[in-house]
C-alpha cells in the first residue's frame, strides 16, 4: 500500500470514531454513518425544535379570520389615502387662488329673486362655474358691452368644455329693475343668462359682500331719472361659490376667455 492510501485510510478511521463518540449510529448499505438523530427529527412526532417552530411559524396557517382582518387593513388604508389626498387636493386648490388674487373676501348669502320671479341664494350657483356682473338696465353703453363681453366668454367656454358657466346679471337699481324689466333685459344677451332684482337693501347687502359700489339713493321712485356710478367689474366664481378672479373694462373677451379656460383645466387637473 502507498503511502498517500495509508495518510487516507488513517483520516477515515480517526473521523469515525469521533462520530461514534458523539452520536449512535445504524449501519446502513454505504460507508459513511448515518445519524439516528437527524433520523429522528425527520420522522418524529414528538415535540419540534424551535428552528423547526420558527420556520412554520412564518408561514403560518390560513384562517378565514387573517383573510377578514387584512382585508379591513387595506379598506382602511384606502378610505384614508383617498380622504388624504382629496384634503390635499383641496388644499393646493385654495392656495392657487389666493396666489392669484391674494385672500380677497369676494361672495357670501343673499336673497334676491330672478326674472322668472323665483327665489335665487348663493346656493343656487354652487355645481358651476358662475360669471356675476353688476350693473343697470337703464345704462346707456357700459353694461351692454360687458354683457356682450360676457355673453361671448360663455359661448367659447362652451364649445370646449359645454355649458359649465352661469352668466348672472344683478341690478343695482332695484326702484326701475323689475322682474318683467329685467326678463326683457337679459333676453338680448346669453339665453342661459339669469337676472336677479330685489328690494333696495336685498340689493345693497349683495353689493357688499361682492364688494361693490354703486350710488343709487334708497328713496328712488321706478319714473325717476338718473344714472347709477357702480363698479365695472365681472366676477368668476367657482363650484364651491368661492372667488377666483375679477375682470374689467380693460380685458378683452379673449383675456377673460384664456383666464377662465385656465381655471377650468386647474381644477379640473385637482379634482378626484
Amino acid at each position: 500500500m502507498s503511502y498517500r492510501h495509508t495518510i487516507l485510510r488513517n483520516l477515515y478511521r480517526a473521523d469515525l470514531a469521533l462520530c461514534r463518540r458523539r452520536t449512535p449510529t445504524i449501519a446502513c448499505s454505504c460507508t459513511r454513518p448515518v445519524s439516528l438523530l437527524s433520523s429522528a427529527r425527520r420522522y418524529s412526532t414528538g415535540p419540534e425544535s424551535p428552528e423547526e417552530h420558527r420556520e412554520r411559524s412564518v408561514v403560518g396557517p390560513f384562517t378565514w379570520r387573517a383573510a377578514l382582518l387584512f382585508i379591513g387593513t387595506g379598506g382602511a388604508l384606502y378610505w384614508y389615502f383617498t380622504n388624504a389626498k382629496a384634503n390635499v387636493q383641496e388644499q393646493k386648490r385654495k392656495e392657487l387662488a389666493d396666489s392669484k388674487v391674494g385672500k380677497a373676501r369676494v361672495g357670501g348669502p343673499f336673497t334676491l329673486v330672478t326674472h322668472t320671479g323665483v327665489p335665487f341664494t348663493e346656493q343656487d350657483m354652487l355645481g358651476k362655474w358662475s360669471l356675476v356682473y353688476f350693473g343697470f338696465t337703464n345704462c346707456p353703453d357700459i353694461c351692454p358691452d360687458e354683457l356682450d363681453k360676457m355673453t361671448e366668454v360663455v359661448k367659447n367656454i362652451d364649445t370646449e368644455f359645454g355649458p359649465i358657466v352661469q352668466p348672472i346679471f344683478i341690478s343695482c337699481d332695484p326702484a326701475r329693475d323689475s322682474v318683467e324689466q329685467m326678463r326683457d333685459y337679459v333676453s338680448d344677451f346669453h339665453p342661459r343668462m339669469i337676472g336677479l332684482t330685489g328690494t333696495y337693501d336685498a340689493v345693497k347687502s349683495t353689493c357688499r359682500a361682492y364688494r361693490v359700489y354703486f350710488s343709487t339713493p334708497p328713496d328712488t321712485k321706478p319714473g325717476d331719472d338718473y344714472l347709477v356710478d357702480h363698479s365695472i367689474f365681472f366676477y368668476l366664481m367657482d363650484p364651491k361659490g368661492e372667488f377666483v378672479d375679477a375682470f374689467g373694462k380693460s380685458n378683452s373677451a379673449e383675456d377673460v376667455r384664456q383666464k377662465v379656460r385656465k381655471a377650468v383645466q386647474e381644477w379640473k387637473s385637482l379634482s378626484p
